[in-house]
């Protein structure tokens, strides 16, 4: 099939190269623009463009996609199908209906549950035992479109990273799979039940809310790594949490119980594992505290 390829991030990358090793021709590869990034803040193409230019593909990478002259240069690739993963624009109607079989979706969760920009770090958020991946065909709402196939997996105490490579793998063999025999695949209208909405993570989300369940604050550990990282602050000092476990303990929030960083939350005590300071490198809270003793009866903000 001639294909249309859309993404962005990581996330998109196995989907791009299962679609090449199935043998399908992908005319053109759409990514947002290089952005600043690095200490020199200099531009870096995302993922996906580094990883078409790597396969020979062309890379377009235009602001927006709703003007006439964009759309036009998209219908004029005269591609079979558009495939999209976490491209991070709006599609305008000219864009949907441009492909013969429309675009499908790359999806990281069960619809229509966490439709929007962050699904996997939601489902850890929420306490969902499983996610997975939809393929769907995209419509003008957002995440609403009709499904054509899905597979699950636990989150099994995954964290965000780990969750997110799994699902990316299992998208693009899925995809693989409905782009083999689309008349097998029927779109099938998402359920009105069940629906909610992953909305995008505000950095705040990732400071540590001691005063919640023991539980809920190693969801967060989980939903912010790698990045941006759960973080509690110390002497004007932010420490990013990046591994963690619930243990027994009782006492204030926020309040470290031992000398090995056990800490009191709103329902029992959380143990970090893995601890970054600013500036360096991850390491287990044992190598911490030999560096920097955190007494207990230390309060952590």
């Amino acid at each position: 099939m001639r294909i249309i390829f859309m993404g962005t991030p990581d996330f998109a990358v196995p989907t791009l190269r299962a679609l090449v090793a199935a043998g399908h021709t992908v005319v053109a590869a759409y990514s947002q623009p290089p952005r600043p990034a690095g200490r020199g803040k200099k531009l870096q193409p995302s993922p996906v463009h580094l990883a078409a230019e790597a396969l020979g593909i062309a890379v377009r990478t235009p602001a927006s996609l709703k003007g006439a002259e964009e759309q036009a240069a998209l219908a004029a690739l005269d591609a079979d199908v558009a495939v999209v993963a976490a491209y991070g624009l709006i599609l305008p109607q000219a864009v949907l209906d441009a492909p013969r079989w429309g675009c499908l979706n790359v999806h990281g969760s069960i619809l229509p549950r966490w439709r929007g920009a962050a699904p996997v770090q939601r489902a850890i958020l929420a306490g969902d035992e499983e996610t997975g991946v939809t393929i769907m065909r995209m419509e003008r709402g957002l995440d609403t479109g009709p499904m054509l196939a899905n597979v699950s997996t636990p989150v099994d105490g995954k964290t965000a990273g780990a969750l997110t490579e799994e699902l990316a793998a299992r998208g693009a063999a899925l995809m693989v799979e409905v782009l083999a025999d689309l008349p097998g695949h029927p779109p099938v209208t998402q359920p009105e039940d069940g629906v909610t909405y992953a909305h995008k993570i505000d950095k705040a989300e990732s400071r540590l809310d001691f005063t919640r369940a023991a539980v809920d604050v190693e969801r967060q550990v989980r939903a912010f790594a790698p990045a941006p990282g759960a973080f509690f602050e110390l002497d004007g000092e932010r420490y990013r949490v990046l591994a963690a476990e619930v243990v027994a303990g009782a006492g204030v929030p926020g309040t470290a119980l031992d000398d090995a960083l056990t800490i009191a939350c709103g329902i029992g005590a959380l143990r970090p594992l893995i601890v970054q300071r600013a500036g360096r490198p991850a390491m287990d809270t044992a190598a911490l505290l030999r560096g920097r003793a955190v007494s207990a009866g230390t309060v952590l903000g």
